[in-house]
């Protein structure tokens, strides 16, 4: 079987094409080319030629299929991407470029659902699990999106490869280093057990991190595009990494200072995830920003009792992400391929809910029940948590 994943990135879309766990075809279009147009994206599918597609997932959803989905444009906006059309109405006015990307992200999935139906899925991220436990799920929403578990899974398949180690021994740090979000996600005995997502995590490139409440409440209104704000590239006032790593090679001052606090908070939520997962042999790292060597080099100084290496693509694969690698490998081993074992260990299948499900905070209780009664309204058999 051709299974065709795809990870929209906020620098780049990646699309990857599996055969019997090989990348056979890869492709890789600007982000902003999308934004712009959608049909380029929708025109690279179609040429393809996949038996199975695994659709922009965003925030995550229980595994489906595109036949179950009743309303697909409502269902990416509202539950994938946990928006609304007046959101995406004004983000669009204001020129935001993220939130063209969400529209057209939409565009794609209505597309992709219309026309290959049963043959197209979805995936979930990490907050849906059943192997992480409740009481870490509360009051968060981003443990990790589906593109950070895409990426887990690759990692985790490579190193098992590698050391020759059966799943059920495998104990790792994931550390996801996106061009917008890092996220760090901690696998136990080849379960994931734990995730800090990219608005969740200290400090980003693109996005704020967590933020302190004190902070939050002093603002009258905040947007849903105000994800995509506030990292050390706005204070910088530079979007390539490769000149905050050359500045702190060269200790010019506040660069220099920046690109330390960068590598320093991924250090920090490392060790955050660490008591939750003690056997951890190895730290992965993935993700754009983990190409450059002074990432690596200098994690490895604040993180000195624990091996920090770089994931290693699937075989056939040379300029696609980790993450659309991912998204394409789950495909697979959901209809039964190649990685249909790991997939099994790692219970994807067995996802279940919203990511809205553990919001505890009563100033939550009318988004919660809003995606809640969405999910339940817009998927067929919706796969829904017993407590």
């Amino acid at each position: 079987m051709r299974v065709l994943g795809i990870d929209p990135g906020t620098k780049t879309f990646d699309v990857v094409v599996l055969e019997d766990g090989v990348v056979v075809v890869e492709e890789s279009i600007d982000t902003a080319t999308i934004a712009k147009d959608p049909n380029v994206l929708v025109n690279t599918v179609d040429k393809l030629r996949a038996d199975y597609i695994v659709a922009p997932s965003g925030y995550g959803v229980p595994v489906a299929r595109g036949n179950e989905v009743l309303n697909p444009r409502k269902f990416a906006v509202e539950i994938l991407l946990l928006s609304t059309e007046e959101d995406i109405r004004r983000g669009v006015e204001a020129g935001e470029v993220g939130v063209w990307v969400y529209d057209a992200l939409a565009k794609v999935v209505e597309y992709l659902v219309k026309t290959y139906r049963d043959r197209v899925l979805f995936l979930p991220s990490i907050i849906l699990l059943p192997t992480v436990p409740t009481y870490r799920k509360l009051n968060k929403v981003d443990m990790g999106t589906v593109d950070k578990l895409a990426a887990t899974f690759i990692a985790t398949y490579n190193y098992g490869q590698q050391e020759g180690l059966d799943y059920s021994n495998i104990n790792l740090i994931v550390a996801e280093l996106g061009f917008g979000y890092n996220a760090v996600i901690s696998v136990s005995n080849g379960k994931v057990v734990d995730g800090i997502g990219g608005t969740y995590a200290s400090s980003g490139t693109l996005t704020a991190g967590s933020l302190d409440l004190e902070v939050v409440v002093r603002v009258d209104r905040w947007d849903r595009w105000d994800v995509f704000h506030g990292g050390i590239f706005y204070h910088t006032n530079t979007f390539d990494m490769n000149i905050l790593a050359k500045a702190y090679e060269e200790g010019e001052e506040p660069l220099a200072s920046m690109f330390k606090g960068f590598v320093e908070s991924i250090a920090k939520d490392v060790a955050r995830v660490l008591i939750t997962n003690p056997k951890a042999e190895v730290v992965l790292l993935t993700g754009r920003h983990s190409k450059v060597e002074l990432v690596k080099k200098l994690l490895k100084e604040f993180l000195r009792d624990i091996e920090i290496l770089h994931t290693q693509p699937l075989k056939g694969a040379v300029i696609s992400k980790e993450g659309a690698q991912g998204y394409a490998a789950i495909g697979d081993g959901v209809i039964g391929g190649f990685f249909k074992d790991l997939v099994k260990h790692m219970e994807i299948e067995k996802a279940c809910g919203t990511v809205a499900d553990y919001l505890t905070h009563e100033k939550l209780r009318k988004f919660k029940e809003r995606i809640q009664n969405t999910y339940k309204e817009l998927v067929v058999n919706p796969r829904l948590c017993v407590e």
